[in-house]
């Protein structure tokens, strides 16, 4: 007992607990909070592993010299984001937020520094870690079942008649019509007068968050929000 005790006090036996903490709390934002209403296994198995990652890369990067290892942690998160910006297709702002908030958790777990201290002052810090688990959940709670899910589908439209401010109501209840869906906001994004088509960017109440045809290729600034005059 009093070996198992000793372990899990040392500093690497801290850090297994730490580890699992750290799984436990990421397992449950991304299964129960994120994954029940947007359905991406891909992003599912995307969180996870970063978190694990995240960690040890982390916590191994803080056995070296701490001024050293700040700047190393600093640069190595710097060169993860650059490769997920510039190296995949874009990544819906939800599903950044939630890769933001695991990265978070992964490095505060990682990151705490128990060596010098003593087997209350670790118990103690780890409760600290709990109780920043514990209020991440929360407000992750609170704002999933206050905001309803929104999807948004691209959609070439043939009736490029009603992609005209003053009939954007005709053109919600046609696209309703056709979708079976509700319709919160219609952007018209590039018009093609040789084929009498439009793509359309429809933001609709749906079950998935995210939900575009990479098949449509439409810049930024070509959207036109209907509602917006």
């Amino acid at each position: 007992m009093e070996l198992i005790l000793n372990f899990f006090t040392s500093d690497f036996g801290n850090a297994l607990v730490r580890f699992l903490l750290c799984v436990v709390m990421n397992w449950v934002i991304v299964d129960r909070l994120y994954y029940r209403k947007s359905k991406r296994r891909d992003f599912y198995f995307t969180f996870m592993l970063i978190s694990v990652a995240i960690f040890f890369l982390v916590y191994f990067m803080m056995g070296m010299d701490r001024g050293k290892a700040t700047m190393g942690v600093g640069l190595g998160l710097f060169g993860i984001f650059s490769i997920m910006r510039y190296r995949t297709d874009t990544m819906p702002v939800r599903e950044m937020t939630y890769l933001f908030i695991i990265v978070c958790l992964s490095v505060v777990h990682a990151m705490v520094d128990v060596t010098a201290l003593s087997t209350t002052a670790i118990w103690q810090e780890l409760g600290k870690l709990a109780i920043i688990d514990i209020i991440f959940i929360v407000v992750i709670m609170l704002f999933e079942r206050m905001l309803k899910v929104q999807a948004s589908k691209l959609v070439q439209y043939d009736r490029i008649d009603l992609i005209k401010p003053e009939k954007k109501e005709e053109l919600k209840a046609d696209l309703e019509e056709r979708l079976g869906v509700k319709i919160i906001k219609v952007e018209v994004g590039g018009v093609d007068f040789l084929r009498d088509s439009a793509v359309l960017r429809v933001t609709y109440e749906g079950n998935k968050q995210y939900d575009v045809n990479k098949q449509f290729d439409v810049r930024k600034a070509e959207w036109r929000d209907l509602d917006k005059k």
